[in-house]
């Protein structure tokens, strides 16, 4: 590829922005319907919330969702909680460790720690359509969702950007579809020099991008919502 990629010798993977859980067999209960936190962290948790239409037996598409700047898990959550029980969505939304994601502030590696231990949990308790399992966010979230989504390509099919700034994966694995939207007043992030520089990019490398720009601010709208929520449920999977 024409990006510029780090060496991995001699790295932890988590410092290299490597996720490590997969999906497994069950072996721990599951939680009933609704919201729950991890408990990994007194302060900082990781909630994930379970749709009422959620079946033992079945395989569920699962979203794990990233705040922005600032932000809680439930801000990681809260675009989506809405479509969950009716499109029968596994949510999973990790807080990060500082105000904002590691690489963000520095590199990679609490945040790639904690969110291994949060989807570790839920491969546990959960059957995870392993063809629709997505990482998305919002503003610090979106930029973070690119960067270690594409550096994990492996694990996640489909990468959901609500307003993304950068993007800077460490690696490039596998061919995930790649949703991005962007509002074009946007004053926090504005769209000439994020998602009008992103997607192209992305596009050059052979990435297939659905991309949508709406006359708005730094915001997710809901049509946007079910917008990429139709398109994550009804994209051919990479299985």
């Amino acid at each position: 590829m024409a990006f510029e990629q780090k060496k991995v010798q001699n790295e932890h993977p988590a410092r290299l922005g490597i996720l490590q859980a997969r999906p497994t067999s069950v072996s721990a209960k599951a939680f009933p319907a609704g919201l729950h936190p991890l408990k990994l962290d007194d302060k900082r948790d990781a909630l994930c919330y379970v749709p009422s239409t959620h079946k033992a037996n079945t395989r569920a598409p699962l979203i794990v969702m990233l705040h922005g700047a600032g932000g809680t898990a439930h801000n990681g959550l809260a675009p989506l909680l809405p479509l969950a029980d009716k499109q029968g969505l596994l949510l999973l939304a990790p807080a990060s460790r500082l105000s904002t994601w590691d690489m963000i502030v520095d590199s990679y590696g609490p945040d790639v720690s904690f969110l291994d231990q949060a989807l570790t949990q839920l491969f546990q308790r959960y059957r995870v359509d392993a063809g629709h399992l997505a990482l998305g966010g919002f503003s610090d979230g979106a930029s973070y969702a690119l960067s270690l989504g594409l550096s994990n390509g492996n694990l996640f099919t489909h990468i959901i950007a609500f307003s993304p700034g950068f993007m800077r994966p460490t690696q490039y694995q596998g061919k995930p579809y790649v949703y991005i939207s962007h509002g074009r007043f946007d004053t926090v992030l504005p769209i000439d020099r994020c998602s009008r520089v992103i997607v192209p990019r992305l596009k050059r490398e052979g990435y297939e991008v659905k991309y949508h720009e709406f006359n708005g601010i730094h915001t997710i709208p809901s049509p946007i919502v079910h917008e990429a929520i139709d398109w994550f449920l009804g994209k051919h999977s990479h299985e």
